[in-house]
């Protein structure tokens, strides 16, 4: 069953096909995703990994927890489940 595991600490330069390319070396990816901040467009320096097996996430997160890439030490862990957030209040603030 596939694991998803969050990456934090992703350089600015950093692309998806390279978080994909690092994380292989540690087994089969099924996705790699870097998150981006909708106004700019930019990274905002986290993602997630999605890898094959669970025996797989174990040795990716012990290949780059604390290790770095592209010049930035990634934080690498289990991915937590999103939690219910209260609703935002949207109102313009003047």
């Amino acid at each position: 069953m596939a694991q998803k595991l969050y990456i934090g600490g992703i350089s600015y330069s950093s692309t998806e096909d390279s978080l994909r390319a690092a994380f292989e070396q540690a087994g089969t990816v099924e996705s790699a995703s870097i998150i981006m901040d909708k106004m700019t467009g930019r990274s905002r320096g986290f993602g997630f990994v999605e890898m094959a097996s669970e025996e797989d996430a174990e040795k990716a997160i012990a290949m780059w927890n604390g290790k770095e890439l592209d010049g930035r030490r990634l934080t690498v862990n289990e991915a937590r489940p999103l939690e219910d957030r209260p609703p935002r209040d949207d109102r313009p603030r003047y």
